[in-house]
C-alpha cells in the first residue's frame, strides 16, 4: 500500500533527542528556545512561542488577541474541527462563511455581510498548504478593526506574494506527525506584535510572568525540549522537502487525467501538505474504494464540514447551508504526495486514477 503519509525521522532526530535526554534539561529549555528562534526566522516575523499543539496555539492566539465570551470570530467551515473549536475555547463564536470552489479556502468576497457588532476576529486557514487571499482579508481586517489569525497548521513554508504564511496576521502552525515537518506533537504561534507574544507567553505557562506569581488564568500548554529537538532537526530540512512535494505534485498535475487538480495561482506558493483532486459526477468514494483495491492510499478531507458536525448542529444549534463547502466535503480527494514517495509510486498512482477515471 502507498501510504498517505510517512513523516521523515532520520538520524539528526534521534542524536537530538538523545542530547536532550542526556543533559537532563528535559522540560521546556534552550532548545525550544531555539527552535522558536530559528521558526520565527524561518516564518519572517519577530516573535515565535512554542506550545502543545496546533490547537493549543490556536486558544492561546485568540486569547492573547483578547478574544473572548460574547465575541465572534469569522472562518472557514471546511476545515479540520480545531480551527472552529479553538474558538469555542475562549469562549467566542465561530461564524462561518462559504469557500472559494477552486482555492478550498474561505471567500473573502463574503466576510464583509457576516461581520456584525460582535465580529472581533477573522480566521483564514490555509488548507492543504495554499494560502489564503491575504490582501483581501487583511483589507477587510483593517477596515473594520478586527483581529486576523492564520490557521496555517497545514501550510508551512507556503508563501503569498512572496511573504511566508504566519507573517501576515497572528500564526498558529501544528507540528503533528503528518505534517509538512513535525515534533511528534507540537505547535507554534508567530507574531510581530510584542504584546501578543507577551500574552501568548504568560498564558502558555499557567498565568506565570514571574515564577510562581499567577497573575491570570493560564493553561500547562508548554513544549518540551525534546519535541523541539526534533522540531529543530525537522526545520532544517522543511526547504527541501517541501520542494520534494512540489515535485511530486507537478509530476501528478501533468500526468492525471479525468479529475479537476489543486490550483496554484501566480501569487501563491503551494507546499501540498495534501494534494487534494476533486472527483465529479458522484464517483469519489468509487475512485476511493478502487485506489484502495488496487494498492494506493487515499483520504477525503474533509467529509463533514464543521456546520454540519452533529456537535455544531444539535448543541450548538448551526442551521445553515454553505453550498461550496458542502460540495467539495462530497467530491474531494486526497492522494500520497510527500517526500519518501519513489518514482515507482508516483507512476502507480497515476495509472490507477486513470484506469479509474479513463475508462
Amino acid at each position: 500500500m502507498i501510504s498517505m503519509a510517512k513523516p521523515q525521522i532520520g538520524e539528526e532526530e534521534k542524536k537530538a533527542v538523545m542530547e536532550v535526554l542526556d543533559s537532563g534539561m528535559i522540560a521546556q529549555g534552550p532548545r525550544v528556545k531555539a527552535f522558536e528562534e530559528a521558526f520565527a526566522a524561518m516564518c519572517g516575523a519577530k516573535h515565535a512561542i512554542a506550545t502543545t499543539s496546533g490547537t493549543t496555539a490556536l486558544h492561546v492566539s485568540l486569547l492573547a488577541a483578547g478574544i473572548g465570551p460574547g465575541d465572534e470570530v469569522i472562518t472557514s467551515p471546511f476545515t479540520f474541527i480545531a480551527s472552529a473549536n479553538s474558538i469555542l475555547y475562549a469562549g467566542a463564536r465561530p461564524v462561518f462563511i462559504d469557500i472559494d470552489p477552486v482555492t478550498y479556502n474561505l471567500n473573502p468576497s463574503l466576510l464583509e455581510a457576516a461581520i456584525t457588532s460582535r465580529t472581533k476576529a477573522i480566521m483564514p486557514v490555509h488548507l492543504f498548504g495554499l494560502s489564503c487571499d491575504m490582501d483581501a482579508i487583511l483589507k477587510i481586517a483593517e477596515l473594520h478593526n478586527l483581529v486576523v489569525i492564520e490557521d496555517a497548521c497545514q501550510s508551512h513554508g507556503a508563501t503569498y506574494k512572496g511573504k511566508r504564511v504566519g507573517s501576515l496576521g497572528i500564526g498558529a502552525f501544528s507540528f503533528y506527525p503528518t505534517k509538512n515537518m513535525t515534533s511528534a506533537e507540537g505547535g507554534m504561534i508567530t507574531t510581530n506584535d510584542d504584546s501578543i507574544d507577551e500574552r501568548s507567553r504568560v498564558i502558555r505557562q499557567h498565568g506565570m510572568r514571574r515564577r510562581y506569581y499567577h497573575d491570570e488564568l493560564g493553561f500547562n500548554f508548554r513544549m518540551t525540549d525534546v519535541h523541539a529537538a526534533i522540531g529543530l532537526e525537522q526545520l532544517k530540512k522543511l526547504q527541501s522537502q517541501n520542494e520534494k512535494r512540489r515535485e511530486n505534485a507537478r509530476f501528478l498535475s501533468e500526468h492525471l487525467k479525468g479529475v479537476i487538480l489543486p490550483w496554484e495561482g501566480e501569487d501563491y506558493k503551494h507546499v501540498y501538505h495534501q494534494y487534494t483532486i476533486r472527483v465529479t459526477g458522484g464517483k469519489r468514494d468509487a475512485l476511493r474504494a478502487f485506489l484502495q483495491e488496487n494498492g494506493v492510499g487515499s483520504e477525503i478531507y474533509y467529509p463533514a464540514p464543521v456546520h454540519k458536525q452533529d456537535f455544531y448542529v444539535d448543541k450548538l444549534g448551526y442551521d445553515i447551508t454553505l453550498p461550496e463547502a458542502e460540495r467539495a466535503a462530497r467530491e474531494v480527494l486526497s492522494i500520497p504526495v510527500h517526500p519518501a514517495l519513489s518514482q515507482a509510486n508516483l507512476d502507480t498512482i497515476v495509472a490507477r486514477v486513470n484506469e479509474f477515471t479513463l475508462q
